[in-house]
């Protein structure tokens, strides 16, 4: 059946917005419309194709600006302003547009403006059909064909923009379809995946537009007109829109400011014979569903794109909402979590999470995954971030033997200054940027696994790193005075794989300028790349020991001279010191006989000092650690350390996984079986809590250090202290030690000095002088931190040859040194917000292999942030864990040996367990009586140790 087509007047409003008036009226296009859900707006909702002009009309509001470019810090050209439009009206609160082909803002208020990206010419496609002024915008996410979406408080349109270019081209009038009337100010647009429906964010609904669903021809035209016009009751349409014979009466009056809205029910039959083709009645879209329940405006709405149905919006009473809205049905209501209206949305795929953004700068981080129940993974300060960001830029360095260290420039001093500006989170969108490998290290930045976006601020933008929660790089727009907008009111980003290159659309907070920036990604971050060492740093020794390097007396150590407590052979003995005399008589001086020599002669008194013969040893040998193991996550045992409720200060495994290790904070440190049966030996000496437990490779040893600033080493199977180092050699507690280098050195932090110790143990001990210990010791190596801080923990690898030691700092920086050269190679500013009190390497097992590029992870923990995943080879955080609460115990961390997994305590009596590729925890593990301190992972078996400040041991196994 062919479609009716009529013919009228296009009704425009005056400067002063008072209505059409006779001198101002134009020809226009108009489309069908559906009807709405039942009790929408009355009777229904209008629907008509808009006729529209095309650019040559007004090309003399926009500007064709010269390109003017701004380079900031680099040689090559970083930002480049393309066009710069003058608008009658501001757009301050406006919802942009960026796609990959097009840029979308309001020109003059009720115009709407496409720039294109990928037109060299760049012409611009203009298309006017809203009477109000426009208030949000949304491209469809489908290539083809490519749809927008526009609202106004008339009415809302989608255009069809392959149809409008061509239609302009060849001098016709562009015609978009009306949707519907939405009598209130719509602050949000989004189109499903599929592009079939729209979200509108309307007040304080949310409504679900179908895109291709037909209404059929039965439909009703909304007249605007001024209020003296009004004449009732039975009026003709004649009059309004020269229809020829067609009348109606006015099913439904509204006033909307000073005007008044009419609405006819039509039928085929109404239409005269003479009527124009101008209006035409199309099949139009309807409501689908009018969601409800925010107690504010809605500021943004996003579909999941993993699950159709799934709608999730925010609103200004700070809390968000998921919808299934082909059910009509509310999911999940969130509790008010913000102290500032939320204003932006964003939800990644890849990590199944939900970001939203406050007005205060606040972002947060929720999880989607199902069996989560959306709890909140993290929650970021983008001023503090943005704080960092600088300070890390300022004093992080790169140290090596040929070049001097990096001085920050006068300019970031100044950024740094400038960061305790207010800067709320007007946009969030997805960003792409190039893998750029530096030849120096061959490293690739930013690392290959990273999700990065866009955040859009009123005085800059951010590009975020979301799975370790830092901020890769900022654009501040003050640094570039060449730019039309300094402070930001709306935003709109879109970056562009094939060349690089993003575009940023930005309207003026105060003005009415609108200005489009072209933005180079390369030369970006070549510029904000931050310390990258020529040589790529390595846990694995790549080089040979120096002979100047203090690991130079460990490769020689069986070259040096036998220990005191060697002896000689008893066949030496008896025949080289014994003197020949020769007599006339011997009696029985027996000098002439030759010497009677006891070749094996038993040793019974003296004790077993650890060593196990080859035989034993084979037969102890243990299967390969299961690499596609589960968690351990079954609770097997649990024992109380104590009799009286004593906190555990540390565990730690034997290299073997036969024993488990725990300090206390009665300065015991007790030794268990690994399966936490059978009594514990104890080893008793220390007057303060016990801070530190390690064992030595061979598993022979175990060293301990304590708040009464001693150290000591001991032979765990037969109890007894072998080596001591007293409060008159360290003068501050020890916060760590460890054995080095396969156990050539003894490796400990005390103060502001690094220190690397040469030890002898000697087991055997005289029976004269049994208590008179014949071990030693000597300090070879002493270095100390930068800026002379404290150091509050330290790591190193001792499982096989290494030259790199970590240390953190009271100062909450991170040193790398490199004990080949014996210098520091790279410093961390800013590793966290507060001061480091674990480092933990993956050092893997001897159970079990990795790649070799996996020995350059490691963790670092600090009170109230969580734990944070560092590659050495790019000085980077990699991944943030913050999922569980840490707010004021130092609770510990322990990698897997398979390299998966990261274990760590928490103060709800929970430990957790994070698979290494994801943000969010993958395991809870309950059964704790008080807040978890400890965490361990057995070398050998998939077992997990943890323990509690109530003296609770709790082992678990895989299921």
């Amino acid at each position: 059946m062919r479609r009716p087509e009529v013919g009228g007047r296009r009704l425009s409003r005056d400067r002063r917005g008072r209505g059409p008036g006779p001198s101002s009226c134009n020809h226009g296009d108009a489309a069908g419309a559906g009807r709405a859900r039942a009790g929408h707006l009355g009777s229904g909702l209008l629907g008509v194709a808009a006729g529209l002009r095309g650019p040559r009309d007004r090309r003399s509001k926009l500007k064709m600006a010269q390109e003017v470019s701004c380079i900031g810090d680099c040689e090559d050209t970083m930002i480049t302003e393309k066009y710069l439009a003058e608008s009658k009206e501001p757009a301050s609160h406006v919802q942009l547009a960026c796609s990959m082909l097009y840029c979308a803002f309001p020109l003059d208020g009720n115009q709407l403006c496409l720039w294109s990206i990928r037109d060299p010419s760049h012409q611009l496609l203009i298309l006017q059909g809203h009477l109000q002024s426009i208030t949000a915008m949304a491209f469809g996410n489908k290539e083809n064909p490519p749809l927008i979406c526009s609202a106004s408080q008339d009415y809302l349109m989608i255009w069809n923009l392959d149809e409008c270019r061509e239609k302009s081209l060849k001098g016709l009038v562009p015609r978009g379809t009306v949707m519907g009337t939405l009598l209130e100010k719509v602050l949000y647009l989004r189109f499903s995946p599929d592009d079939r429906v729209v979200a509108a964010c309307a007040g304080s609904r949310v409504l679900v537009l179908d895109v291709e669903s037909p209404c059929g021809i039965e439909c009703h035209i909304h007249v605007l007109a001024r209020a003296c016009f009004h004449k009732g009751p039975g009026c003709s349409l004649t009059s309004w829109l020269g229809l020829g014979g067609v009348t109606a009466a006015p099913s439904r009056l509204a006033v909307l400011n000073t005007m008044l809205v009419w609405s006819w029910r039509l039928t085929p039959g109404d239409f005269g014979a003479d009527v124009k083709p101008r209006l035409t009645l199309s099949e139009s879209p309807s409501v689908l569903v009018e969601l409800e329940g925010h107690q504010g405006p809605v500021t943004a709405a996003e579909f999941c794109p993993w699950q159709g149905q799934t709608l999730i919006s925010v609103s200004e009473d700070r809390s968000f909402k998921v919808w299934d809205h082909c059910m009509g049905t509310l999911v999940y209501s969130s509790s008010v979590f913000a102290a500032y209206p939320l204003l932006s949305l964003f939800i990644d795929e890849d990590s199944k999470q939900l970001l939203t953004g406050c007005a205060d700068g606040q972002l947060w981080v929720f999880s989607l995954i199902e069996r989560h129940h959306y709890r909140c993974v993290a929650r970021v300060d983008l001023r503090k971030k943005n704080k960092a960001f600088f300070t890390r830029r300022m004093e992080s360095e790169v140290c090596s033997l040929t070049e001097e260290t990096q001085r920050p420039s006068r300019k970031m001093l100044d950024q740094g200054e400038e960061a305790e500006a207010a800067l709320p989170i007007l946009m969030l969108a997805g960003c792409y940027l190039p893998r750029l490998l530096d030849a120096g290290c061959g490293v690739s930045l930013p690392s290959e696994s990273s999700t990065c976006l866009w955040i859009a601020s009123s005085t800059g933008l951010f590009i975020f790193h979301l799975a370790s929660l830092e901020l890769e790089h900022a654009l501040h727009f003050k640094d570039f005075r060449c730019l039309s907008v300094q402070v930001a009111g709306s935003c709109a980003v879109t970056s562009q794989a094939a060349d690089h290159k993003a575009f940023c659309l930005l309207t003026s907070m105060f003005g009415k300028r609108i200005a489009i920036l072209e933005i180079s990604l390369d030369t970006l971050v070549r510029s904000q790349q931050g310390p990258v060492p020529e040589k790529a740093l390595s846990v694995l020794a790549s080089s040979c020991v120096l002979p100047t390097s203090p690991l130079y007396l460990g490769v020689v150590k069986g070259k040096s001279t036998k220990p005191a407590g060697h002896k000689q052979s008893a066949v030496q003995s008896a025949v080289g010191d014994q003197p020949l005399v020769f007599h006339t008589k011997v009696r029985s001086s027996g000098y002439a006989l030759p010497p009677r020599v006891t070749m094996f002669s038993p040793k019974t008194n003296i004790k077993k000092d650890g060593k196990r013969s080859s035989k034993c040893k084979i037969n102890c040998k243990r299967e390969e650690y299961p690499l596609e193991t589960s968690v351990p996550s079954k609770p097997s045992k649990q024992v109380a350390v104590c009799q009286e409720p004593t906190a555990v200060t540390c565990v730690q495994y034997s290299g073997d996984g036969r024993w488990l290790a725990c300090g206390l904070a009665n300065s015991l440190s007790l030794v268990f079986e690994a399966s936490l049966t059978g009594t514990p030996a104890a080893l008793s000496g220390h007057d303060g809590a016990v801070s530190t437990l390690c064992w030595s490779h061979d598993q022979r040893w175990l060293l301990s250090t304590a708040q009464d600033q001693t150290l000591r080493l001991w032979s765990v199977h037969r109890k007894e202290l072998l080596l001591l180092l007293g409060r008159g050699r360290l003068c501050k507690p020890v916060p760590s030690a460890q054995f080095y280098y396969m156990d050539a050195f003894i490796l400990l932090s005390s103060g502001q000095e690094l220190q690397l110790l040469r030890y002898h143990v000697d087991p055997v001990r005289d029976e004269i002088k049994r208590y008179k210990p014949r071990s030693r010791y000597e300090c070879v190596f002493r270095l100390s931190t930068r800026g002379a801080t404290e150091v509050t923990s330290l790591s190193a690898v001792n499982d096989f040859y290494s030259h790199v030691v970590l240390t953190a700092g009271r100062n909450r920086t991170l040193q790398v040194f490199d004990l080949n050269t014996g210098c520091s190679a790279a410093v961390i500013a800013e590793a966290h917000s507060r001061p480091i009190h674990q480092i933990c390497q993956n050092k893997g097992s001897s159970f079990t292999t990795q790649q070799f590029q996996a020995y350059n992870l490691f963790l670092t923990t600090a009170v109230g942030e969580g734990v944070r995943l560092w590659d050495l080879r790019t000085l980077r955080c990699e991944r943030s864990f913050e999922g569980h609460p840490n707010r004021g115990y130092p609770c510990r961390i322990a990698f897997s040996p398979c390299g998966r997994f990261v274990a760590c305590g928490a103060e709800d009596r929970h430990a957790y367990v994070y698979n290494l590729g994801c943000s969010t925890f993958s395991h809870r593990l309950a059964g704790h009586t008080d807040t978890v301190s400890e965490v361990a992972f057995n070398p050998a078996a998939p077992q997990l140790a943890t323990a509690t400040v109530d003296g609770k041991l709790q082992l678990f196994v895989a299921q």
